[in-house]
């Protein structure tokens, strides 16, 4: 004897899409307001340090994440107005919104990786010591913040990834607009007799002309 599956009823799945936008909109501001904070914090910090020598002496070296590079800086600038503009857009730009959005983590990542065994900076800081352009860090080591700057594009890129899965489950910053982005309409006067002087007062107070001329 066969069993028949009943269907999902019709208002347990839009409870069930209405939950899952909520708490994909919360963990997306969320990280990805958390993940360009990070980033942002971590491009100030000492990511290398090192040693040159000048004069005969050890001369001590310091590079901050600026230093190295400027592009998770500026992604997570980036990755921030994209957050704030998929509001603000609908349909195929908010998808598009999403994508820029999560390629901004993306290569927050990749330029930290990139730099965290990066000694360039710390050569030109050498050379300028040294007044010897050819002249590079005896010694390098590197600090455990450009991982941390990695995190943060981690979670930009998260962020980015559930405005693509679930964006379209998200409002919009405009009440102008109905559901299917149309404009509402506007609300018809009522009809002015001119046999009734208290319409014609309301009228009046409208900035309407109760006369139709």
């Amino acid at each position: 004897m066969g069993y028949v599956t009943a269907a999902p009823h019709p208002r347990s799945e839009a409870a069930g899409s209405a939950r899952a936008g909520r708490l994909s909109l919360a963990v997306a501001l969320l990280g990805g307001a958390l993940g360009a904070a990070v980033a942002l914090l971590a491009t100030r910090q000492r990511w290398a340090e090192g040693t040159a020598t000048v004069a005969g002496g050890a001369f001590p070296l310091t590079a901050k994440g600026s230093d190295v590079t400027g592009v998770p800086a500026a992604l997570a600038i980036v990755g921030l107005a994209a957050l704030v503009a998929v509001f603000a857009v609908r349909r195929a730009g908010r998808f598009i919104v999403a994508g820029l959005l999560a390629l901004s983590g993306a290569g927050i990542v990749a330029a930290a990786l990139l730099g965290a065994s990066d000694g360039s900076a710390l050569d030109e800081q050498a050379a300028q010591a040294s007044g010897d352009t050819s002249a590079s860090v005896d010694t390098l080591s590197h600090t455990a913040w450009p991982y941390v700057a990695a995190v943060g594009g981690v979670l930009i890129l998260l962020a980015g990834l559930l405005a693509l899965r679930y964006g379209r489950l998200w409002p919009a910053m405009s009440g102008r607009y109905e559901r299917d982005g149309a404009p509402q309409p506007r609300r018809k006067a009522p009809a002015v007799d001119p046999d009734r002087p208290e319409d014609l007062w309301k009228a009046l107070d409208r900035g309407e002309d109760p006369t139709g001329a």
